[in-house]
């Protein structure tokens, strides 16, 4: 099994970045991908827990903007497989998304203390040892009682229509993929369609990207339709883009089990095959 999108520790996820790796083998996982949000800082702690008979792919998800089609924007998350971890743009990339997450936060953190919800950003960064993003401000409102669950904070604090909600600026996707190419790396558009989401791009954008250097498209994930995975397949198989499927794990956050959706070999082997930045870990080597 080849599940190429989980997330640990290093940015949102509740497993440190060995413990996904030791999870995924034991579920069974063959070759996994480490693709936390706008950081490699779980690369080297993954790579020294492949244990033998499994393959690392070590990656981020790329925080980005897209245009939606239709004369508009929406959020868009890019998959960057074995790029150059130290390539200046990469670098540079990913210091200046971080420090939007941590603007967003500290603006949203105050905006819940002054609805009288006791949020501290700086507990919560010392606490996770990571990037602080929305869904550790939404631990904390569990945490503190105000909601059930994650999920339920989002929908209730959190969501992009609230009033606590700050957006922060994304990367524009033909940049982040311009970077990844030169880095060595292949981009895969992550879950394009999740609608549920929020807003989702129309067919002729992935056409454009494609045209850009995108290489492939996460067709099978937990958040897309039977219909849209269909429609994206056939879009890919146009534009001879690389098919994917991903469990988008994120440990207890989520309840998406690690290999939910998987990749096929043969796609693998194209990812592989067109990187040049970075080496597979190859445990017991």
């Amino acid at each position: 099994m080849i599940d190429l999108h989980l997330h640990s520790s290093a940015s949102d996820g509740t497993d440190a970045p060995a413990d996904v790796v030791r999870l995924a083998a034991a579920a069974g996982v063959t070759t996994l991908a480490l693709t936390d949000h706008d950081t490699t800082a779980g690369w080297d702690e993954a790579a020294a827990a492949v244990p033998a008979g499994v393959r690392l792919l070590r990656g981020a998800e790329f925080s980005t903007s897209s245009p939606d089609g239709r004369g508009g924007e929406v959020s868009a998350h890019l998959l960057g497989y074995l790029f150059d971890p130290a390539d200046p743009a990469v670098l540079a990339d990913q210091e200046r998304l971080r420090g939007e997450r941590s603007r967003r936060v500290g603006v949203m953190t105050e905006r819940l203390r002054a609805a009288g919800y006791d949020v501290d950003p700086a507990a919560i960064a010392a606490r996770t040892g990571a990037p602080v993003g929305r869904p550790h401000v939404a631990q904390a409102l569990v945490d503190l009682g105000a909601v059930e669950s994650v999920p339920a904070a989002f929908e209730t604090f959190l969501h992009k229509d609230g009033p606590y909600y700050e957006p922060k600026a994304d990367t524009p996707i033909a940049e982040a993929i311009g970077v990844i190419r030169a880095a060595g790396g292949v981009p895969v558009w992550a879950h394009p369609w999740a609608r549920k989401r929020g807003g989702v791009v129309e067919e002729s954008v992935i056409v454009d990207m494609a045209a850009l250097g995108l290489v492939g498209v996460e067709v099978d994930h937990p958040d897309h339709s039977l219909a849209d995975r269909d429609r994206l397949r056939a879009l890919a198989a146009d534009l001879g883009l690389v098919v994917t499927g991903s469990s988008d794990y994120h440990g207890t956050r989520k309840t998406v089990r690690i290999a939910a959706e998987t990749t096929a070999p043969e796609a693998l082997d194209t990812l592989v095959a067109r990187a040049t930045g970075a080496d597979v870990v190859v445990g017991g080597q």
